[in-house]
């Protein structure tokens, strides 16, 4: 059996099948992007084992471990023929300790070339955190709600620069209509996992492009290193004039029922104030899309101004677009830029 370290064990996950022995529900509060989940213990099983851990003794709890697998070897180590389809495995638990162990001694009984995570999921968050407090190469794209950032960050990329799409993989837009039309939001820790696997084959020599965003995406939290680094790096700051804004932000959305919009604009009213929110949605309901817009834009300019005021400390580049060109705007945009180092 051999033990890698998290970096190893990243590279070589292209070559091998990664198996994930913790329980289904550690699995699914977050897991190594691509694992596939083969329990030795399910979640009621591993509640049992460490009860009997921890109030009688570590024996104890290894000869219930032995007792509850031993009916399960065969159809463990069948499962993982399965998954394996001939490629070695690499394999994890959280601390890198006995279920990983255990697990990796039944697969190679089996006749499959097995690798264990050393230090298990743990160390891998941890390598996830120190990441990211060392990804700096970062650029920071502000602008105010409806400036079309996510179109220029698709532009951005489509041009070969190094994109890091926050919103896409968090499956929200922030706001309070960040999530209308996209899938669930997965659970935090996926989420950053998914952040790592996106970025780290970046070029760290070459800028990262991110949008401008508060610690949370909905309800999913970046990294606080990321999000540090983000407040320090430069940022390009680009304006669009206000009708252009609302016919993007009427693009985004105006397609949705009115109900659907209405309960999302009650949402702001501790924040926008109850007269607002219900000349926005009565607007809404008269069909007057602009006006509702225009009126929220009100709210949704002075959030920007704060945030922009307040958490934000790297040098501004300011670039003022017009029209809807996403791909003129990054242009734009590359040229705005070209003489910062970061």
């Amino acid at each position: 059996m051999q033990r890698v370290g998290v970096e190893e064990f990243l590279r070589g996950a292209a070559q091998h099948e990664l198996i994930d022995v913790r329980s289904p529900a550690e699995y699914a509060r977050g897991h190594i992007p691509g694992a596939v989940n083969i329990p030795l213990f399910d979640d009621q099983e591993r509640a049992r084992v460490g009860t009997v851990y921890k109030q009688r003794s570590r024996q104890q709890a290894i000869d219930l471990g032995l007792e509850l697998v031993g009916p399960k070897l065969r159809p463990l180590a069948d499962q993982a023929r399965q998954v394996a389809a001939g490629r070695p495995l690499q394999v994890y638990c959280w601390r890198g300790g006995m279920r990983s162990e255990k697990m990796a001694w039944l697969f190679e009984t089996a006749g499959l070339q097995t690798a264990v995570l050393q230090g298990g999921y743990k160390a891998y968050r941890q390598y996830l955190h120190d990441f990211f407090a060392a990804l700096t190469n970062l650029i920071v794209l502000q602008g105010p709600t409806g400036s079309g950032k996510t179109e220029i960050l698709q532009a951005l990329a489509d041009m070969g620069e190094q994109v890091l799409d926050l919103e896409g993989l968090a499956h929200h837009r922030g706001s309070a209509f960040g999530g209308l039309g996209m899938p669930p939001q997965p659970t935090t820790q996926q989420f950053q996992n998914d952040l790592l696997q996106a970025v780290r084959t970046f070029d760290k020599q070459q800028p990262v492009w991110v949008e401008s965003e508060s610690l949370t995406i909905g309800k999913v939290y970046l990294p606080e290193s990321l999000w540090q680094n983000m407040n320090r790096a430069p940022v390009v700051a680009v304006t669009l004039p206000v009708e252009e804004r609302i016919k993007n932000i009427i693009r985004h959305y105006g397609h949705f029922p009115v109900a659907e919009l209405s309960e999302r604009i009650a949402r702001l009213r501790q924040r926008m104030g109850g007269q607002h929110v219900q000349e926005a949605i009565g607007l809404l309901g008269k069909g007057d899309l602009p006006a509702a817009v225009r009126l929220l834009l009100h709210y949704y300019d002075k959030a920007y101004a704060h945030s922009a005021r307040t958490y934000k400390a790297g040098r501004v580049t300011e670039v003022n677009l017009q029209g809807n060109n996403p791909a003129e705007h990054a242009r734009q945009v590359l040229v705005a830029v070209k003489n910062i180092v970061l």
